[in-house]
């Protein structure tokens, strides 16, 4: 072959590479620019709006991102809110790199650090390392307040929560004879995605309560729909809205069973406070009056003898294990003596009883 032509092959060859290269570094700096995130996400009015699971679905917390995947959204759709937020530099990289990755989008709740990259967020978003929300549910609260909370942390909604709470197919699978799962649903710190199902989180609350009154209670425990079981529960909701100080619990679940043996009405002034704040809708009172004793509702133990109906809150350890491991005694009545301690004097007589002092009622 002729130098020249050899010459003419090498300059081609080496123009080649050259373009080569520099498309290369050409398409790298494009998916570079693309990929990397922008200096700083800037938060519009859109993103601005009170963040509800039925809203938007995307907010920012300073360095932070809480994105929903919606149920059936294409990754266009994503793709259009993050650039929308200024999370992702182009809508159209993130198309492309989703047409282009076999991975799909995975529905749920995420948090996202930022700043991060298209190819980091799109990770995360088809891996499903979803948002776990830190949910403390109180001891002694109602199903009232607890809907209020899983609202509030934006688990479910209160109805939605009261409802499946209520549901007859999920109170006959764990033997519940009442109305609700009052009382049944165990107090504690839990983790939930948003947006959980309603049910799911009642089944989740139900099965921690049957487990930790196993552990209490023993054999008893496997028999949920037993009389003796669910008398011991509704006394241990009581116990739980009664007691401040931990001692005294298993002393006035003994109360209690003295007061029932005799056919005493318990005359548990919480029982009525239930009535005001959970049946009639009221604040909670200060100081209970003689109108409010005389209230006729079932829950009213002031009037009626035995038990009320069901629970009357969600009780936790302490209260569980008084109910079930009262302390034996022979009072029949307490009063509360000390409001900045929360001690109660016990007694065996109405005299000693009315000598005690004042009837004070607990707090909210």
């Amino acid at each position: 072959m002729p130098k020249g032509i050899r010459f003419f092959l090498k300059f081609i060859s080496v123009i080649c590479a050259f373009v080569l290269i520099m498309f290369a570094l050409i398409v790298g700096g494009v998916v570079y620019f693309n990929s990397a995130p922008p200096s700083r996400p800037q938060a519009n009015d859109w993103l601005e709006a009170e963040w509800r699971p039925d809203n938007a679905g995307l907010r920012l917390e300073g360095d932070v991102m809480f994105l929903e995947v919606r149920q059936g959204e294409t990754a266009n759709s994503v793709g259009n809110r993050l650039e929308s937020a200024g999370v992702i530099r182009s809508r159209y990289f993130w198309y492309l790199y989703s047409r282009l990755s076999k991975d799909y989008l995975k529905t749920g709740s995420y948090r996202i650090e930022l700043p991060a990259s298209q190819t980091e967020i799109h990770s995360i978003l088809t891996t499903g390392k979803q948002l776990l929300v830190k949910v403390t549910i109180p001891e002694g609260v109602t199903l009232k307040k607890t809907a209020r909370i899983l609202e509030s942390s934006g688990v479910c909604g209160a109805e939605a929560f009261l409802t499946a709470a209520s549901s007859r197919e999920i109170l006959d699978s764990y033997n519940i004879p009442g109305p609700s799962m009052e009382g049944y649903l165990y107090p504690d710190t839990y983790f939930f995605q948003l947006s959980y199902p309603a049910s799911k989180v009642v089944q989740t609350m139900a099965d921690t309560f049957f487990s930790r009154v196993r552990n209490i209670a023993g054999e008893i425990a496997n028999y949920p729909g037993s009389g003796e079981f669910n008398q011991r529960v509704i006394i241990a909701s009581i116990v739980e809205r009664e007691y401040r100080v931990p001692e005294e619990a298993a002393v006035m679940a003994g109360v209690f069973y003295n007061r029932l043996g005799i056919g005493m009405a318990l005359q548990s002034c919480a029982t009525v406070e239930y009535v005001i704040t959970e049946i009639q809708d009221r604040p909670h009172p200060g100081v209970l009056y003689n109108r409010d004793l005389e209230i006729r509702n079932p829950y009213n133990t002031y009037l009626r003898p035995g038990l009320p109906p069901g629970p009357i809150s969600a009780p936790g350890e302490i209260a569980l294990r008084a109910a079930f491991n009262p302390s034996p005694t022979e009072y029949l009545y307490f009063r509360l003596v000390d409001s900045g301690e929360g001690r109660h004097y016990f007694s065996r007589t109405l005299d000693d009883h009315i000598r005690a002092g004042a009837l004070y009622v607990k707090g909210n």
